[in-house]
C-alpha cells in the first residue's frame, strides 16, 4: 500500500523477528512515519563492552549489513580477534566480529563520554544509513534474568553460553521499576498523528515484556486512540526464530497463537495470525480482538513488505471502524 494517508506508526522491536518486520515497514513508510523502539533488557557488558544486542540486529537488518544466514551480527564477517583471544584464554562464548567490534567500541566510548544511549544510537544509525528513527526502549540499564531450575542466569548467558538448554521457570527484569521510558517514545506515544502501535512477531516474555512494562508504559500505550495490533511468532505450534515455544511449554502455556494473544491481554485491539492458524481466528474474535489472517512467515525481502502492508492496511481498517463505532 503507498504510505499516503497512513498515520505515523511506532512499532516494538526485539531482534531477528521484529528487525524482519521493521524492515518491511521502512520500505512502506517514510522516516518521519515510522519510530521503532528496540528492547535493551538484553544489552550487557562483556569483555569491558556496552553490547546491545536487539538494537544493532534492527540497525544493521535497516542498514542492509546484517548476515542472514546467522541471523545476528553484520554480513562479510571475520573472527581474527575471537581466534587471538581464545588462544590467550579469554572468554568466547559470545562471539564478536572483527568489524561488529567497531559498534561495540564506539558505543562504549560515546557512553563513557556522557552521551545517552539514545544519543549513541541516533549517530551509529546516521553513520550507517539508517534513515527511519530506531530508538531504545530506555535509557536506564535494565536487564533481563532468566530463572531456571539450573539456577538464575543473566540473559545471554542462558541465551548464547547455555544455547537455551535449561528450563525455564521465569523472568524478572532487574532495573525495570527504576527505569523511565524513552522520552522520544513516550512523545511518540502522545502523537495525535499516530495511526498504529505495532507489536512486532517478537518474543513476548524477553523481548516485548520490557518494553511495556516499563513504568506507565501500559497506561500510556492505552491512552492512545491508535490501535495496537500484535503479531503472532508462533506459528502452527512453533516458533519462526528463537526459543519461544520451548519458554511457553516449559512455563505450562500451550504453545500456541491463542496464548500470546492471551499474554498481551486487554493491551490488544487487533491480532495478526498466520494462514495456518486460521482454526483461531473464531476464538480470538470471542475475546473481543480484530484478527487478521496471513501470511507472516518472512522468508525473504517481499514477504517482509507483504507482511508490513497487510498489517498497515489492517490498522487503517481498525481505526476506520472505531471512528465509525463512535460517530
Amino acid at each position: 500500500m503507498s504510505a499516503k494517508g497512513q498515520g505515523k506508526v511506532l512499532a516494538l522491536s526485539g531482534g531477528v523477528g521484529g528487525a524482519k518486520l521493521a524492515l518491511g515497514l521502512s520500505k512502506c513508510l517514510s522516516p518521519k512515519q515510522l519510530t521503532i523502539v528496540a528492547n535493551t533488557a538484553d544489552d550487557f557488558e562483556h569483555l569491558g563492552l556496552s553490547i546491545s544486542p536487539d538494537l544493532d540486529t534492527v540497525m544493521y537488518t535497516l542498514a542492509d549489513l546484517s548476515n542472514k544466514e546467522l541471523g545476528w551480527g553484520l554480513a562479510g564477517e571475520s573472527w581474527n580477534t575471537m581466534s587471538a583471544l581464545e588462544k590467550l584464554g579469554g572468554e568466547t562464548w559470545f562471539r564478536l566480529g572483527d568489524r561488529d567490534l567497531a559498534t561495540h567500541l564506539e558505543r562504549t566510548q560515546r557512553l563513557k563520554s556522557g552521551q545517552s544511549l539514545t544519543e549513541v544510537t541516533s549517530c551509529l544509525c546516521d553513520k550507517l544509513g539508517v534513515e527511519h528513527p530506531v530508538i531504545p526502549m530506555t535509557n536506564d540499564p535494565v536487564r533481563t534474568r532468566v530463572k531456571t531450575h539450573q539456577g538464575e542466569l543473566a540473559f545471554q548467558e542462558y541465551f548464547v553460553r547455555e544455547q537455551c538448554q535449561p528450563e525455564v521457570t521465569g523472568f524478572y527484569f532487574d532495573g525495570l521499576k527504576q527505569a523511565k521510558a524513552n522520552p522520544l517514545l513516550e512523545q511518540a506515544l502522545s502523537d495525535t498523528e499516530l495511526g498504529a502501535i505495532i507489536i512486532c512477531p517478537s518474543n513476548p516474555f524477553v523481548s516485548v515484556a520490557p518494553i511495556i512494562d516499563l513504568p506507565g508504559m501500559r497506561e500510556a500505550i492505552k491512552a492512545s486512540s491508535a490501535p495496537v495490533i500484535a503479531i503472532s511468532p508462533i506459528v502452527a505450534g512453533i516458533a519462526i526464530k528463537g526459543p519461544t515455544a520451548k519458554m511457553m511449554k516449559e512455563l505450562d502455556m500451550p504453545s500456541t497463537a491463542l496464548s500470546v494473544a492471551e499474554y498481551y491481554g486487554d493491551l490488544l485491539d487487533g491480532f495478526v495470525l498466520d494462514n495456518s492458524d486460521q482454526e483461531l481466528q473464531s476464538e480470538l474474535q470471542d475475546q473481543g480482538l480484530s484478527v487478521l489472517t496471513t501470511a507472516t512467515i518472512m522468508k525473504g525481502l517481499q514477504d517482509r513488505i507483504n507482511l508490513a502492508e497487510d498489517v498497515l492496511a489492517f490498522a487503517t481498517d481498525l481505526t476506520r471502524h472505531q471512528l465509525e463505532g463512535s460517530a
